[in-house]
């Protein structure tokens, strides 16, 4: 049912436009800006627009009904077409009369004698009358190659042998047990590298034994690694602050005077080995 909108002006007014004449369509409402003057008159995408300011849409282009809209300054009427939303209800019948407010949503019976079958069960094979349910199996015609092909599945055959293989088997089955022209030959055994002449041995730590490769701490005929180069007792790095061996170990001056106790009425006395 048409319906007349007035949207007071100015522009802008809040829809966008789709159709025209010239895309074979009529000029229907898009798109809605919310807060607009049009969401304000309760326009709608769908509506069809039938006239602009009292003038027909029929033969209006699209670009002639954006023209139209921007002239109008001060306020736009706009006739329109809504498509009214029709609901459905089976309706509800009381003492033979239709009742208004109550609905009806039973299912409707249906006839299940209808269908030739049902679930899980196997259905029925189309037969014509007078014709019987198991037609004889037809015989099918069997051509040369046909024949040829099963014969040939039915005997048996041996393996297909190459020409070198029939070759090396003859010569592997003579009498002395080896093939002519052929010898023995042993596995690849990896050597182990030897260490080169001339080149030097890397210094083991006296401490946790392995390699030293690096800054290397020599105290005595001992090597160890500046990390391991540490009191035996309180495990002190002793760079820079003197190092005492007591029965092989070496200690600070504290743990080393601890170890080292003079007899009695002898006081102990550090020596310090000149350089």
């Amino acid at each position: 049912m048409p319906q007349n909108i007035v949207l007071q002006g100015p522009a802008p007014w809040g829809f966008r436009l789709s159709g025209g004449i010239d895309f074979n369509q009529p000029l229907i409402i898009t798109r809605i800006t919310p807060g607009s003057k049009a969401s304000a008159a309760n326009l709608s995408p769908g509506d069809v627009i039938v006239a602009i300011d009292g003038l027909s849409t029929e033969n209006m282009t699209h670009n002639d009904a954006q023209e139209r809209i921007k002239a109008a300054a001060h306020q736009l009427c706009l006739r329109i077409e809504r498509k009214e939303t029709k609901l459905w209800s089976p309706q509800v019948s009381e003492d033979g009369k239709a009742h208004p407010f109550k609905i009806n949503l039973e299912a409707e019976p249906q006839d299940i004698n209808y269908f030739e079958h049902r679930h899980n069960i196997r259905p029925k094979p189309f037969i014509l009358p007078g014709r019987s349910s198991d037609p004889a199996p037809t015989a099918v015609p069997q051509s040369d190659v046909y024949r040829m092909l099963h014969a040939n599945q039915e005997e048996p055959s041996q393996p297909r042998q190459s020409g070198s293989f029939k070759v090396l088997q003859n010569l592997v089955s003579e009498e002395d047990g080896r093939p002519v022209g052929t010898r023995s030959v042993k596995a690849p055994v990896t050597k182990i590298p030897t260490g080169l002449p001339g080149a030097q041995k890397v210094p083991q730590c006296d401490k946790c034994g392995s390699g030293i490769l690096g800054t290397v701490v020599k105290a005595r005929d001992k090597y160890r690694h500046p990390e391991c180069f540490v009191c035996s007792d309180c495990n002190l790095n002793l760079k820079q602050k003197g190092y005492f061996f007591v029965e092989g170990q070496l200690y600070c001056e504290a743990h080393a005077r601890a170890r080292m106790r003079p007899p009695e009425g002898y006081e102990a006395v550090t020596v310090y080995p000149k350089c």
